[in-house]
């Protein structure tokens, strides 16, 4: 089964069982000193690596467009307002290298505050914005050409700033699904001709309040 057909088939399962779990009628709704968590997955769209091409007259390397999953912890400090601790992992590439993509790993932390702006309807709808780490693995460093010196360029990790809107579907009073599209900012994953990335990602998956 190929990675596709993979996260489909594992968010497929997870829509069925929160809906197994709720109920046609529930009236979910935010809450006061309460726990959160999310297992999600969902795509990730890339952008260029390098500021430049790294060789003469050659494409600039990028990240690849590739799937993202992970997991979610949120506390809601009110009905309005919470933090937002995310983790995801996307088995990404380089693309646009001479001897062809490399495969780029990349590992995203992320801290965010959120507002939940509709708190007590079913459908929950919500902004957040924060800051994080991203760590990549690149499985084997590329050539490159620097004032005509040739170097080898390798991974490397840099922070992230993020933003975005969602919403949680409350199908029970403590399941939900929810569906997100975030902004982020990576200041870099290569350790020469490093570039800042702008990256978007969009997901879904389930959730249970505690």
């Amino acid at each position: 089964m190929n990675m596709h057909a993979t996260s489909a088939t594992v968010l497929g399962a997870l829509a069925v069982l929160a809906l197994s779990t709720g109920t046609a009628n529930a009236q979910g709704q935010m809450r006061s000193g309460t726990n959160e968590l999310h297992l999600f997955t969902g795509y990730l769209f890339g952008d260029d690596l390098t500021d430049a091409p790294v060789t003469p007259l050659g494409p600039t390397p990028e990240l690849d467009d590739d799937w993202l999953w992970g997991l979610r912890y949120g506390y809601n400090f009110s009905e309005m307002w919470g933090i937002d601790i995310s983790a995801g992992w996307s088995p990404n590439s380089a693309t646009n290298l001479a001897g062809g993509d490399i495969d780029l790993d990349v590992t995203l932390v992320d801290v965010s505050a959120i507002w939940h702006f509709t708190p007590q309807s079913p459908v929950v709808g919500y902004t957040l914005a924060g800051v994080g780490y991203a760590f990549s693995d690149l499985d084997t460093t590329f050539p490159a050409i620097v004032d005509g010196v040739p170097i080898r360029i390798d991974d490397d990790d840099g922070f992230t700033l993020n933003a975005g809107i969602g919403a949680k579907w409350f199908v029970s009073d403590t399941v939900m699904i929810r569906g997100e599209a975030r902004y982020r900012y990576i200041d870099k994953l290569v350790d020469e001709l490093d570039d800042s990335l702008n990256t978007f990602d969009v997901t879904l998956g389930v959730g249970w309040q505690f």
